[in-house]
């Protein structure tokens, strides 16, 4: 079974979700720690598509 990180498409770094192969993502909010950017996406056969960015407030 192949697995792999899915990665931010901001900043291209590893994000703390992982798919695979057979997963199915529609509508997905993705959260990227290091960029701090939240992007929608769907993924399907460990290919991730960019459907929206998304604007996150954060607390300072």
């Amino acid at each position: 079974m192949v697995t792999e990180w899915i990665r931010c498409p901001v900043c291209g770094n590893k994000t703390r979700n992982k798919i695979r192969e057979e997963t199915i993502l529609k509508n997905y909010p993705l959260y990227c720690p290091k960029c701090r950017q939240e992007t929608l996406i769907e993924a399907k056969n460990l290919q991730v598509t960019v459907i929206e960015r998304l604007d996150v407030k954060t607390q300072s």
